[in-house]
């Protein structure tokens, strides 16, 4: 899931075209062994990350002010710290991640070292982290007199030896072909454009992509680690980062101190992350309903219908608009599905998708072209977006063997869209490409608890779209001593830095004073928000 905007937006655009989910799922039964040989791979790799952190830590990061056009105000320092390529290979070929940092707001004795983030992605960049202490944030503010803040771009994204696919101008082009197929020529487009996009990311990043998966990021944490000067590592994850989170508890269980996980990507190796996605689009088409609901209860701020089933056709007439003609000649249903699924992502989208929704019946189209349709003038932002996007397609591909049968995929996603329309073609063709991936794809770790696993905080919403609520419950089960807090009824992504005291003040409790409650907890859910 990925971070590209100042909220955490876990979206990417599909090679077909829509700004889609870049997220992840449900599902669980024990996988076989790993082999001999793959272990003693994992061997060598395991080797070259002990020998990585110990030079690390001799190197330390040199602190800076960071550069101008990253737009991370003083106090906040930025610095780099090396890393394998390949971590078989440790003395081999070096790449520099970016990280930040920004010192604990209270005392030297309430310092309890460095808590480290990942928003998701996979191709989120965590730099924006320390300023939530900058622009102080409330929720955070407890934790931030105990922590110093510290974020990082992970291998291949942003500033850190950034990964590329095809060119990012191209890349935001619209319209782009409505993602859900009329014909068996549209689905023979669809594929093209997979396979075009599996060969640009070879193209362009091909010394990378072995190497883009997330036990190396694993590995790259646990050097940042070392690199602090931390013995234990405090972690934070959302959304992928979750799943990045449980992973690096399976391969590094004593450097763990403190984790929270928000958000939980199932890790269950047959998830991993086809069925992630099949998953996905059933859990936002419920939160989609959640949220016209929603529309329809505030029928007298938005005019777009009473009862559920008056706004989706409202929302299925604009769809076949845009179909028709495109809105502004830019603006097509791949558009539209980028824009209006972020109201089933977060709660905090529901008013503006809503308002450009109402604006557009009563007849402004403005407002929704300027929402929808990409801005070519932002050649910075339509960087990071292609770049984001390459970094989830790399990262999903290379970790796991996806289907190579095109029937398989043409069935599973025919069945799903039937019942579950809105995202589930726009997510196939985004994943697509893993069908045709031109380098080798690795076997999911098998996450589970190992000898100096510390008690996990583990945070979801029942309603969560990108990563349902299964995805928590498979977690809790896998590491021993973990604690589950239920958001009940909620569904916004990413819980942690929502105004609900019932999480807010046991995840203080559990960063600054060690405590978990004695059994897993249910919390009412945050407010609704308001027109």
């Amino acid at each position: 899931m990925r971070e590209n905007r100042p909220k955490s937006r876990l979206v990417a655009f599909g090679s077909a075209g829509a700004l889609v989910t870049a997220t992840l799922i449900a599902g669980a039964v024990s996988a076989p062994a790993a082999s001999a040989d793959s272990r003693h791979g994992q061997d060598r790799e395991a080797r070259g990350a002990q020998i990585a952190a110990a030079r690390a830590a001799k190197a330390g990061i040199d602190w800076k002010d960071c550069p101008a056009d990253w737009g991370l105000e003083k106090p906040i320092q930025c610095g780099w710290v090396s890393v394998p390529l390949d971590y078989a290979k440790p003395y081999g070929k070096q790449i520099k991640l970016a990280v930040d940092r920004i010192g604990n707001t209270g005392t030297p004795k309430e310092r309890q070292g460095a808590l480290v983030y990942n928003p998701g992605g996979p191709g989120g960049s965590g730099l924006r982290f320390p300023r939530r202490v900058v622009t102080k944030n409330a929720v955070w503010a407890n934790v931030a007199k105990a922590y110093d803040f510290v974020g990082f771009d992970p291998r291949g994204v942003g500033h850190s030896a950034p990964i590329s696919c095809v060119d990012p101008q191209e890349f935001v082009k619209a319209p782009k072909a409505d993602p859900v197929p009329d014909t068996e020529a549209d689905k023979s487009a669809q594929r093209k454009l997979a396979r075009e996009y599996a060969q640009g990311c070879a193209e362009r990043s091909g010394a990378m992509l072995p190497h883009m998966t997330t036990p190396n990021t694993a590995r790259d944490l646990d050097v940042i680690r070392a690199a602090l000067g931390e013995k234990k590592l405090n972690y934070l994850g959302v959304s992928y980062g979750t799943y990045l989170g449980a992973v690096y508890g399976t391969l590094f269980p004593g450097h763990l101190r403190r984790m929270v996980v928000d958000s939980v990507v199932d890790p269950a190796r047959e998830n991993i992350w086809y069925e992630a996605n099949l998953n996905q689009d059933i859990a936002f088409e419920g939160r989609w309903k959640d949220w016209e609901d929603w529309v329809a209860a505030n029928d007298a701020a938005f005019h777009l219908g009473t009862t559920r089933a008056a706004v989706q056709a409202k929302w299925l007439e604009l769809r076949a608009t845009a179909k028709k003609n495109p809105i502004g000649g830019v603006v097509g249903p791949a558009e539209l599905i980028s824009f209006f699924q972020s109201a089933p992502y977060y709660d905090s989208s529901w008013v503006p998708v809503a308002s450009v929704f109402s604006k557009y019946v009563a007849g402004d189209t403005k407002a929704l072209v300027d929402a929808a349709a990409p801005d070519l003038s932002d050649t910075a932002g339509n960087i990071s977006a292609e770049n984001g996007n390459a970094v989830y397609t790399a990262v999903e591909c290379a970790d796991a063997k996806w289907p190579t049968s095109w029937r398989k995929w043409d069935r599973d996603n025919t069945r799903l869209n039937k019942d579950y329309p809105f995202m589930t073609w726009a997510n196939a063709w985004m994943n697509l490409p893993c069908a045709t991936w031109p380098t080798k794809q690795q076997t999911p770790v098998d996450v589970k608890t190992h000898r100096g696993l510390p008690p996990v905080m583990i945070v979801q919403s029942t309603r969560d779209a990108a990563t349902p609520y299964p995805g928590a419950v498979s977690l809790h089960q896998r590491f021993k001593g973990s604690r589950l807090i239920t958001e009940e009824g909620a569904g916004s992504h990413g819980v942690t830095s929502l105004v609900n005291p019932c999480i807010n003040e046991r995840v203080d409790s559990y960063l600054i004073g060690g405590k978990l409650d004695t059994a897993d907890v249910t919390c009412a859910p945050h407010a609704t928000p308001k027109p």
